[in-house]
């Protein structure tokens, strides 16, 4: 059932400064928020914050690169554990394994659009639980540079509203694969990750492709690139020192305040400068 994303609002428009101020009443798109309660087999593992859209993708998505449904498989995708979706206004998702999946400890909370991470503790055991990334081809430096302009025009929610992250898997050739925007960073990744493991677009591990991040990098953007297996993480803004400590980590390479004219490569801690032209592994001697 199509969900209503954004909304329109009358609002006044202030213009100009001292005696030339002037205000006007205009309309205004805005961004719609609304909780969404994450069960696993019928328990309750998150309450998220979230925009209305692509719900299952999110609840599969975050499931997975949480490390909640282990070695199992998803069955099923549906709104509701129990009665009607229309009573719970569709901001109830339930992600099913057969209880094949290990017993879920619920996330306290509601998460917010920040990071939900606490320090050092968190990150020693989200490496105990996800293997390093194998080696693999590096991405073209220009192909990293080019993904933000590549997807500045199809986010259309930011456009209406300027009020949402988006979240691209793309291709060695800079192809976008799937876009996803959501009012929080971490849903729009959980988004593009739900896509890909419900059989959208693309294979998990996801390791021949690049993650763009349309905000910061932070710890839990690294968690979930890792976890679904991409090479390469791309962020038009900086990233956390605790992220770039995972990214190496992993053997991840993550690239910051990325742009046409360039970016900052933090992981690994340096890149080959061949004549490739290449985001890769090997550190200069």
């Amino acid at each position: 059932m199509p969900r209503r994303r954004k909304e329109r609002l009358r609002v006044t428009r202030v213009e100009g400064l001292g005696a030339e101020r002037v205000t006007r009443t205009v309309f205004d798109e805005l961004i719609v928020e609304e909780p969404m309660t994450i069960q696993l087999d019928g328990a309750v593992v998150s309450t998220t914050m979230r925009t209305p859209g692509h719900d299952f993708e999110l609840a599969a998505g975050f499931c997975f690169s949480e490390g909640l449904i282990g070695a199992a498989g998803i069955t099923g995708v549906r709104y509701c554990a129990s009665g009607s979706a229309v009573d719970t206004e569709f901001n109830v998702v339930t992600v099913e394994t057969g209880a094949s999946a290990p017993v879920p400890t619920a996330r306290l909370g509601t998460v917010s659009s920040s990071c939900g991470w606490c320090g050092s503790e968190q990150l020693d055991a989200m490496c105990d639980r996800l293997e390093p990334l194998p080696p693999c081809d590096p991405f073209d430096l220009d192909v990293l540079a080019s993904i933000p302009q590549r997807l500045s025009a199809t986010q259309g929610l930011f456009a209406a509203t300027g009020a949402v992250h988006a979240a691209a898997a793309f291709d060695r050739s800079g192809e976008v694969l799937v876009i996803r925007e959501d009012v929080g960073r971490h849903n729009a990744v959980d988004k593009v990750v739900g896509s890909m493991l419900l059989g959208g677009v693309g294979v998990l591990p996801a390791d021949e492709l690049g993650l763009f991040v349309s905000g910061r990098a932070s710890i839990e953007m690294v968690q979930k690139a890792w976890a679904a297996g991409f090479s390469t993480l791309v962020a038009v803004s900086a990233p956390t020192a605790l992220a770039v400590g995972a990214a190496r980590r992993a053997g991840m390479v993550l690239a910051g305040f990325v742009r046409d004219d360039g970016f900052n490569v933090y992981a690994p801690e340096r890149i080959s400068r061949g004549g490739s032209g290449h985001a890769g592994t090997r550190t200069d001697p």
